[in-house]
């Protein structure tokens, strides 16, 4: 693989609700000037251009500047207090819904941290535009689980998606998936183990009934809308020769 990949092919199609209630003064004040801020521009995605601005991420210790990709962050709760945990990380934040997006620049300002950016949008637009084997990991915390059979097609985790996903994670990054859907847990399985990118790293069953170290509690994790406890996946990008 190399920097000029070749983009999903199929035309970028979006489903469900991008707006529900109205925003507040507040939201609507930090969509206006604080999110021009931090929002990603058009184009290939340049990292370290992306976050010299406003201002750069804490240095590692380590001397490492590893980022990570957040999809469908919600209210942007885990997103943020990850943020703050790794400070010397850089965090992208994906999500299509505005009120969602309103909702975590209000946790974001009132944070302080610096080492995030945000897409309102469709993530395999930001996929696309991502140099190959830039990422460290990528979480997808309770996608929209379509369960009705002739909605399948709609759900994210798609062949292209994660061929996508493989691509723009380098090797011995985690991909982490979560859903209280029992369906979707097997779909998912099922679809990213079938790319020889990636292996599941579960070695006894608290390996998926129980969150990862560090995971946040999102408001929709607590309101337990699925037809079971939550399901945690852990991948390895493994390196290919």
């Amino acid at each position: 693989m190399n920097d000029r990949h070749t983009p999903l092919r199929a035309p970028i199609r979006s489903y469900g609700r991008i707006k529900a209630r109205t925003l507040k003064p507040r939201q609507e004040a930090l969509l206006e000037t604080l999110l021009p801020q931090l929002a990603i521009p058009d184009g290939p995605i340049d990292l370290d251009v992306l976050f010299e601005r406003p201002s750069p991420p804490a240095p590692s210790p380590q001397g490492g500047r590893e980022t990570a990709l957040e999809i469908g962050f919600g209210g942007g709760e885990h997103l943020v207090a990850q943020a703050l945990a790794h400070p010397e990380r850089r965090f992208i934040g994906v999500e299509p819904f505005l009120n969602g997006v309103a909702s975590c620049l209000r946790h974001i300002d009132e944070a302080g941290v610096a080492n995030i950016r945000l897409h309102q949008g469709d993530a395999r637009d930001i996929l696309q535009r991502l140099p190959d084997l830039s990422l460290a990991q990528i979480d997808i915390l309770f996608p929209d689980p379509w369960p009705k059979a002739r909605h399948h097609k709609r759900r994210l985790i798609q062949p292209a998606f994660v061929a996508e996903l493989a691509r723009v994670l380098a090797p011995g990054g985690e991909l982490r998936f979560a859903t209280d859907w029992r369906d979707y847990a097997a779909w998912t399985l099922a679809h990213v183990l079938k790319s020889p990118a990636f292996f599941w790293t579960a070695e006894r069953p608290d390996d998926w009934r129980k969150p990862w170290l560090g995971h946040v509690e999102t408001r929709y994790e607590k309101k337990r809308l699925g037809d079971s406890p939550p399901i945690y996946l852990r991948f390895s990008r493994q390196s290919l020769r």
